[in-house]
C-alpha cells in the first residue's frame, strides 16, 4: 500500500480468497499481519460478513460457515453495522455503477472510512477513480 491508510475494509473477495487458501491468500494474510502491525483498523460491512457466510455455508455447512465467521473476528476485524449513511452510500454506488450490491457496501465504507479496499474483484474497477483500491492478484 503506498500511503498508510487510516483504515482497511476487505471485502468478500478477499476473505473468500484467504479462507480457501486461494492464490491471493497469502497475500491477504500479509495484509491483515501489517494492519496488526501498524494498528490499522481491519473492517467490514455486515452485508460482505453475510455474503461470506452464505458462500461457505452454500460450499460446505453452517457449522463451517460460523467457524468462518469466528476466524474472521479472531483476526481481529470489525463487522460494521449497515445503519442509513452505509445504506445510502452502498444505494449511491449501486445507482452509478453495474455492481453487486454487497460489493457497493464494501465501496461505501471505504469511502465513509477514508480506508483502503482489499479486493480482486474487478467489479471494482469502475470505481477505482472513487476509492483507493489494493488489488489482489
Amino acid at each position: 500500500m503506498p500511503k498508510r491508510p487510516k483504515a482497511i475494509v476487505l471485502d468478500s473477495w478477499a476473505i473468500i480468497a484467504y479462507l480457501e487458501d486461494e492464490p491471493a491468500a497469502e497475500n491477504v494474510a500479509d495484509i491483515i499481519a501489517d494492519a496488526h502491525e501498524q494498528q490499522i483498523p481491519l473492517l467490514m460491512t455486515v452485508v460482505n460478513a453475510s455474503e461470506v457466510w452464505y458462500i461457505v455455508a452454500r460450499q460446505t455447512s453452517a457449522g463451517d460457515a460460523d467457524a468462518s465467521t469466528k476466524q474472521l473476528e479472531d483476526l481481529g476485524i470489525k463487522f460494521v453495522d449497515a445503519d442509513w449513511s452505509l445504506a445510502k452510500g452502498a444505494g449511491y454506488f449501486k445507482s452509478r455503477n453495474k455492481m453487486s450490491f454487497a460489493d457497493c457496501f464494501a465501496a461505501a465504507l471505504a469511502k465513509q472510512r477514508r480506508a483502503h479496499l482489499v479486493t480482486g474483484d474487478p467489479g471494482f474497477k469502475q470505481i477505482e477513480n472513487e476509492i483507493p483500491i489494493n488489488w489482489l492478484k
